[in-house]
């Protein structure tokens, strides 16, 4: 058989192996999920684009349909913020442990590729000294030497896709492995952002109780003065000391958990706790006026968890086909060339070749049920991966849902906390201004003070949240993913290289 007639019987039987992959296995395509209408119970209006109520002098837009921004973070307009991302994308250990988990993976799917799609060729060289013994000879005892060197050549035609469909498979998980790098990736952006805004939040509201608490102090010292006096009660004096212990019982919480967070930070960038970066001042951080917002058709294709899911589905599938096609014949083709002899001469001589050429043709009968089991462990499997991606989807809108909402309500929040500390802040002004003429005591300054302090507090926990908020929806939107490569096997054995076909 000349090298032309092999290869077409090579091409043949790689057509008549893609042609059974079809054949075995469950359905390959993800389950066809509802689209609904809109995210949430109280919907967002479907116009283009959606407005969500003006707060802090924002009214953020949702653009609906609008494609997702790859480095969002950006959007908040702080280098700093940016800087601190691009710190953690580039050190942080958990991102690392996955890039290289997906190498090895991909790795795994070259080595598998190579064993099952190729033949495999062996060169060996083994010279022994052997004694043998003869009884029945004079001389019964004897030592010599033996050469022997073989190039030794198989290939198991696989005539109903057991090998391609479990490449097949590999394929997948590298895929798979794939979307939950960028999933870790992206997750790893947002926890970023989110801890560099509650760093900058607790930092502010820790400044602000801490004055909080000194006017407190003040407030009790002036009471307790009063009532040596006789012009407060003894009742107002507890009061104003109860009030002042309480404030400043808030500092040792507000304090851990602002080192908490610090500490948090640093490690995802990388560091050790005590190199935690500065918080930032909140006001450096600026609310993204447009968010995009992927129609719940589309986000199916954006968001890395679902393609994840969607991946599994495709290669429980084709494990499924795999421990099917493994049930029929399967043809071994072998052979073998080389030379041996008891010495040199002999071994280089005509006389010293050898060679070999052989076919084995096997057909499972009879396995203790194992082939059946295996196939129905894998088909079992699928059906795990079909109901998974149902749930990813359904918790990827309910995610979608309820940050949509809280959004809206985190902007009702901002206006009433803001309409609050501004009417302290008034109060605060004009109690200290009589004052100044004398119409009003000190104490009621104070008492002023420390209401506006307690109101800004809440104004801004209120700002951080819609900072932090607007984080989660961007990370919920997903990003449209690359044209992995090594989707489809068919391409790898048409003749990509293997190392080109196992880089998703």
């Amino acid at each position: 058989m000349n090298k032309s007639s092999i290869q077409r019987f090579s091409l043949a039987t790689l057509a008549l192996s893609l042609a059974a992959c079809g054949a075995f296995g469950p359905d390959r395509n993800p389950p066809v999920m509802p689209a609904p209408e809109h995210y949430s119970a109280a919907p967002v209006t479907a116009s283009q684009p959606a407005a969500l109520p003006m707060a802090d002098g924002v009214a953020q837009t949702l653009e609906i349909g609008a494609t997702p921004v790859p480095e969002w973070w950006q959007a908040y307009q702080s280098e700093a913020l940016n800087a601190l991302v691009a710190e953690g994308l580039e050190n942080n250990q958990s991102l690392a442990a996955a890039q290289h988990t997906l190498q090895a993976a991909r790795e795994a799917l070259r080595s598998q590729i190579g064993d099952s799609l190729y033949p495999t060729v062996d060169v060996g060289f083994s010279p022994t000294r052997e004694r043998t013994l003869i009884p029945l000879l004079t001389q019964q005892t004897f030592i010599e030497n033996v050469f022997a060197a073989q190039i030794q050549a198989s290939y198991t035609f696989d005539f109903f896709g057991a090998a391609i469909l479990a490449d097949r498979a590999l394929a997948g998980q590298v895929q798979q492995q794939a979307f939950q790098l960028e999933a870790t990736r992206r997750a790893l952006a947002t926890n970023i952002v989110v801890a560099t805004i509650n760093a900058a939040s607790l930092q502010e509201q820790l400044n602000a109780t801490t004055q909080l608490v000194a006017l407190g102090e003040q407030r009790a010292q002036q009471m307790a003065a009063r009532f040596e006096l006789g012009s407060a009660s003894r009742d107002d004096m507890l009061s104003a000391e109860q009030d002042a212990a309480n404030a400043a019982a808030t500092l040792p919480t507000l304090r851990q958990q602002l080192l908490a967070v610090r500490h948090a930070q640093a490690v995802l960038l990388g560091r050790t706790p005590d190199q935690a970066p500065q918080p930032l001042a909140l006001s450096e951080l600026h609310l993204p006026a447009n968010v995009p917002l992927a129609v719940p058709t589309t986000l199916l294709h954006q968001r890395p968890d679902i393609l994840a899911a969607e991946a599994a589905v495709r290669l429980t599938a084709d494990e499924a086909g795999a421990a099917t096609a493994s049930m029929f014949p399967s043809l071994t083709l072998s052979a073998a060339y080389g030379r041996g002899g008891f010495d040199w001469s002999s071994f280089t001589s005509p006389a010293g070749v050898i060679w070999s050429v052989g076919a084995t043709l096997t057909q499972p009968l009879f396995h203790g049920g194992a082939l059946v089991a295996r196939k129905h462990q894998y088909e079992s499997t699928n059906e795990a991966a079909v109901a998974q991606y149902r749930q990813t989807v359904l918790s990827a809108f309910q995610n979608v849902a309820d940050t949509l909402v809280s959004l809206e309500e985190d902007a009702n929040l901002l206006n009433q906390t803001q309409r609050a500390a501004n009417a302290a802040h008034e109060m605060s002004s004009n109690t200290e201004a009589r004052y100044q003429l004398g119409a009003l005591p000190f104490y009621a300054t104070l008492t002023a003070g420390q209401q506006y302090q307690s109101a800004h507090v809440q104004f801004v926990r209120a700002r951080a949240a819609r900072l932090a908020d607007t984080a989660a929806l961007f990370d919920a939107m997903g990003n449209p993913p690359e044209d992995y490569e090594g989707n489809s096997l068919h391409e790898t054995v048409a003749g990509k290289s293997t190392g080109d076909a196992a880089k998703p």
